[in-house]
């Protein structure tokens, strides 16, 4: 076998799972992608399973046969004894002599960040955001939706726009462009034809999620309840990310707040100015910004991090990534 690999580096989502070997010297020595990480729909087992292909796969690839630390971000790991559940069933495979498991989210952060300091609110299908310092404190929702107090994922933006223009059809609420471009988007005529073919499932319901981006399209247009939908949406991040600096005592110090995922990567401009001028008052020493490295950069550096690695190091790995 050739050299000790110090990091394996695992982002594990709901549709796809990417792990890279880095070397003590900040060497990308492998990377391999894998199918989506789901142990609440599989299991534990199998969700490791499915992990463990991409990991076979990346450790072939950089001829290791274990490394010093696991770094894991992962997503489903929402509470602690989730964490603690997934990082014993990682320990098991024997994939390196320590193990660290954070939620996914964390990934995103710290992809977007020189120093392991600052927020980052991602929104795709859901919405979550998490903060961390130097000093190890971290600040963390359940993130679950509506039963956790969250709003405004993709997949919840499409069930409001549906809602209000399913009653601004049937004149229980006021008019909206969206009672004609959801219906439009799939071809139908009317609200009333979009639910029924929700409802018989001649339109599976993973379809929904297509609705997010012709709500903004619609307040693009300038769409008054589309509009105030996207508002809604950026004071419900700023709301989120301002949570998670007073947590952390990061109000007053210049702090970087990271937008991702698919809803905030859009850079929607009514959105994008939105968050950037709620922010200005709620939160005047944050810096916005959308992150668009790769995740599973971001749980290198915090594997790296972790084992003590120096600057030099970490600019190594982030070049890879960012070439």
């Amino acid at each position: 076998m050739g050299m000790t690999a110090r990091v394996l580096a695992v982002d594990a989502g709901n549709s796809k799972t990417d792990v890279a070997v880095v070397a003590a010297d900040g060497t990308v020595l492998a990377t391999a992608r894998g199918g989506g990480f789901r142990p609440p729909a599989v299991g534990v087992e199998a969700a490791m399973d499915t992990l463990a292909e991409a990991v076979e796969q990346a450790f072939t690839a950089a001829g290791v046969s274990r490394v010093e630390h696991v770094s894991a971000c992962l997503a489903n790991a929402d509470f602690p004894v989730e964490e603690e559940t997934l990082a014993s069933a990682l320990h098991t495979r024997a994939w390196g002599t320590t193990v660290e498991v954070r939620n996914d989210t964390f990934a995103i952060l710290r992809a977007g960040v020189t120093q392991p300091r600052g927020v980052a609110v991602v929104c795709g299908a859901g919405i979550n955001c998490v903060g961390m310092r130097p000093d190890g404190r971290t600040a963390r929702f359940p993130a679950l939706g509506r039963i956790s107090g969250d709003w405004g994922g993709g997949w919840g933006l499409a069930e409001e726009a549906l809602w209000h223009a399913a009653r601004a059809e049937d004149g229980r609420g006021g008019p909206t462009a969206l009672a004609h471009t959801l219906p439009g988007h799939f071809g139908l005529p009317t609200m009333y034809a979009l639910i029924e073919a929700l409802h018989m499932e001649d339109l599976p319901g993973t379809r929904r999620h297509e609705l997010t981006p012709v709500l903004f399209a619609t307040a693009a247009a300038g769409d008054p309840l589309a509009r105030a939908i996207v508002d809604r949406l950026a004071d419900e991040v700023v709301t989120m990310a301002t949570v998670a600096l007073t947590r952390l005592d990061l109000l007053e110090e210049e702090t970087p707040v990271l937008l991702g995922g698919g809803v905030l990567a859009a850079r929607h401009p009514q959105l994008t100015d939105g968050i950037r001028d709620l922010l200005m008052s709620r939160a005047p020493k944050a810096v916005p910004r959308v992150v668009t490295a790769s995740p599973v950069l971001g749980a290198a550096l915090l594997g790296l991090d972790r084992v003590g690695a120096g600057a030099e190091v970490q600019e190594r790995v982030r070049t890879h990534f960012a070439s």
